[in-house]
């Protein structure tokens, strides 16, 4: 059964950067399976909303509301997948949560808390 692990959120000032990771493991037949990650968001009073979303074959798709900020990468010898944040805002203050496409609900994890001060 595929298992994931996030990491990285933090505290950082408006304007800074962070990487977060979610790295897979697993069978490797269930990890070959996957038809990708998605990375979602849950800011306070919200409900949890996707933001990126990465296929199989390294297609990435980011909302529209981070686009110009954040990034996708990965690593598969790792089966890791990597949301660069770079220019955060307040505004992306919240959880982070990593799943897989489509989601499971088997696979939310406790989330990545980052905070975004002035």
């Amino acid at each position: 059964q595929v298992r994931l692990v996030e990491s990285g959120g933090g505290l950082v000032q408006a304007g800074g950067s962070l990487r977060l990771s979610c790295s897979a493991s697993g069978p490797p037949e269930s990890l070959m399976v996957l038809q990708g990650w998605t990375w979602y968001r849950q800011t306070p009073g919200a409900q949890r909303v996707q933001i990126a979303y990465m296929s199989s074959r390294g297609t990435a798709n980011l909302d529209d509301a981070v686009k110009d900020r954040f990034a996708l990468s990965r690593d598969l010898g790792k089966n890791t997948v990597y949301l660069e944040m770079t220019n955060l805002k307040p505004d992306d203050t919240g959880i982070y949560y990593c799943n897989t496409f489509p989601p499971s609900d088997a696979l939310w994890g406790p989330g990545l808390q980052v905070t975004v001060f002035l």
